[in-house]
C-alpha cells in the first residue's frame, strides 16, 4: 500500500523578498519554520511515499524550485521559463514534468506535478476527480492538503476523499488545512477527516431509509467504541428483520434501543444521528406484531421497496388472522390450518375475498418472479404507478380492519 499526499500549490501573497511565509502550529503546539507553501512542510512530518502537487497554470510553480531548496545551476534553463510562465500565468504540464525529477532527488521523495483547472464549472470539478483518480492506485493511503487551494476547493476535496475512497478503495488518513489569521498572524493546522466520519453515518442513514437494513449502523457504532451487548443486539435485530422474523427483531431491537439512549460514545456525529434513527424505528412501541409489519409494509412502501412491502402486507394479514382467533402467532401449523379456513370461507365475502387473493398473488409473483397469470396482478404490475396506487388501496383496507375481517374467518 502506497502512501500517498496529495496537496495544492496556491499563489500567495509577493513583495522584493519573494512569497509571504507563515508559521503553521501544528495540531501538537509544535511551529513549523517560516515557509510559504504548507505542503512541503506537511510532507516533511508524513513522510509520504508519494508527494502529488496539484495546481494551476498560475500557481507560484517557481517557488518549488527556488526558495525551499538550492539547486545552484541544476535545469538552471528549465527553472527559467517556468519563472516566466509563472509571471504570465501559463505554466504547462510539460514543462513541470522535466522537472518533477530534480525536486524528486532534492526532496527524497517521489514527486509528481499537475495542472489543474480552476474548479468553477461542474465539468472542470469533475476533471479534478479525474486527474485525482489517475494519481491514486486501488487501496493506498491518501492524506489530503486544501491549505493553498480555492476557498471553493476544501469542499470538493470532501467529496474527493469520498469518491476516492469508492471507487478506489482508499484509506483517507488525513485532510489537513491550514488556516492562517492575518488579525493574529496566528496558523493553526487543523485535521479534517472526522467530517468523513460525519458522511459515514449520514450515508448510513440514507442507506437506512432506502432499504429499511439498520445492520448498517452496525460497523459505525463499533468504530464509536459501543459496548458488544448493543452492537450484537442491532446485529442481530437486522437478521432477523431480514427474514421478516418481525417478533425476534423486535425483542432485539427493542434491547438495542434501550442501550443507544445511555451508550457512551466516541463519535460525536453519533449523537447528530441516533435519535433520527431512533424516531424511524418507532415501530417497535407497536403492541401488536401485526401493526408493526403494517408499519414496516408503509416505510418499505414510501423508499419503493415493494418486495418487502408485498410481503410485509401479506404477513400483517396473517398474523392478524391469528389474533383475531386466538392461534399462537409463532405456531407455524396452526397458521398454515387458520390460513385454509379463512380462503376456505373468505370466499362468501366477494369483495374481501378479490383483495385478499390480489395480495396472495402479487406476493407470490415478487417472492418466485414467476409471469402473473391474472389479469388483476398483470394489471398492478404494470408501472410503478399502478403498483404503487394498488398496494396503497391494500395497505388501506388492512389498517381499516378490512382485511381480514373477523366475519370471514369461518368457524371451522
Amino acid at each position: 500500500m502506497t502512501h500517498t499526499l496529495i496537496t495544492f500549490l496556491g499563489r500567495v501573497l509577493r513583495n522584493d523578498k519573494g512569497y509571504r511565509t507563515t508559521e503553521y502550529r501544528f495540531p501538537d503546539d509544535t511551529i513549523s519554520e517560516p515557509v510559504a507553501f504548507f505542503g512541503r512542510e506537511l510532507s516533511n512530518r508524513l513522510q509520504p511515499d508519494r508527494l502529488v502537487i496539484l495546481g494551476t497554470a498560475g500557481s507560484m510553480w517557481d517557488h518549488l524550485f527556488e526558495k525551499d531548496i538550492d539547486l545552484g545551476q541544476q535545469s538552471e534553463e528549465q527553472r527559467v521559463a517556468l519563472m516566466e510562465a509563472v509571471e504570465h500565468k501559463c505554466v504547462d504540464e510539460s514543462l513541470l514534468r522535466s522537472l518533477a525529477p530534480l525536486l524528486s532527488k532534492e526532496l527524497a521523495v517521489d514527486v509528481t506535478l499537475r495542472i489543474i483547472p480552476y474548479c468553477r464549472t461542474p465539468v472542470e470539478q469533475s476533471e479534478l476527480l479525474r486527474i485525482l483518480a489517475e494519481e491514486v492506485s486501488d487501496g493506498d493511503r491518501i492524506d489530503l492538503d486544501v491549505t493553498h487551494g480555492f476557498r471553493h476547493l476544501p469542499m470538493l476535496m470532501l467529496l474527493a476523499a469520498m469518491y476516492l475512497r469508492l471507487a478506489m478503495d482508499a484509506e483517507i488518513s488525513g485532510i489537513w488545512y491550514g488556516a492562517f489569521d492575518p488579525e493574529t498572524d496566528d496558523a493553526p493546522v487543523m485535521e479534517l477527516s472526522g467530517l468523513l466520519r460525519f458522511m459515514d453515518w449520514l450515508q448510513a442513514l440514507y442507506g437506512f431509509d432506502k432499504d429499511g437494513d439498520y445492520g448498517v449502523f452496525v460497523r459505525l457504532l463499533e468504530q464509536a467504541g459501543a459496548d458488544d451487548q448493543l452492537v450484537d443486539a442491532l446485529r442481530q435485530a437486522a437478521y432477523f428483520e431480514n427474514i421478516l422474523n418481525v417478533g425476534e427483531a423486535t425483542g432485539k431491537l427493542r434491547q438495542a434501543l434501550t442501550q443507544m439512549e445511555s451508550a457512551r460514545l466516541d463519535a460525536p456525529e453519533a449523537e447528530l444521528v441516533l435519535p433520527l434513527l431512533r424516531q424511524r424505528l418507532a415501530w417497535v412501541s407497536e403492541k401488536k406484531q401485526f401493526e408493526k409489519q403494517i408499519r414496516l409494509a408503509r416505510h418499505s412502501l414510501e423508499h419503493d421497496d415493494y418486495l418487502r412491502a408485498v410481503l410485509y402486507l401479506y404477513e400483517a394479514v396473517i398474523t392478524r388472522l391469528c389474533q383475531l382467533a386466538g392461534v399462537q402467532v409463532q405456531d407455524f401449523s396452526e397458521r398454515e390450518m387458520l390460513r385454509k379456513r379463512y380462503e376456505g370461507s373468505v370466499r362468501d365475502f366477494p369483495g374481501e375475498w378479490e383483495q385478499y387473493r390480489l395480495l396472495k398473488n402479487l406476493r407470490n409473483q415478487v417472492a418466485h418472479g414467476t409471469r402473473p397469470s391474472r389479469s388483476d396482478v398483470q394489471k398492478a404490475l404494470l408501472n410503478e404507478t399502478q403498483m404503487k396506487e394498488t398496494m396503497e388501496l391494500l395497505l388501506q383496507a388492512i389498517e381499516a380492519g378490512d382485511l381480514p375481517s373477523a366475519a370471514a374467518i369461518g368457524d371451522s
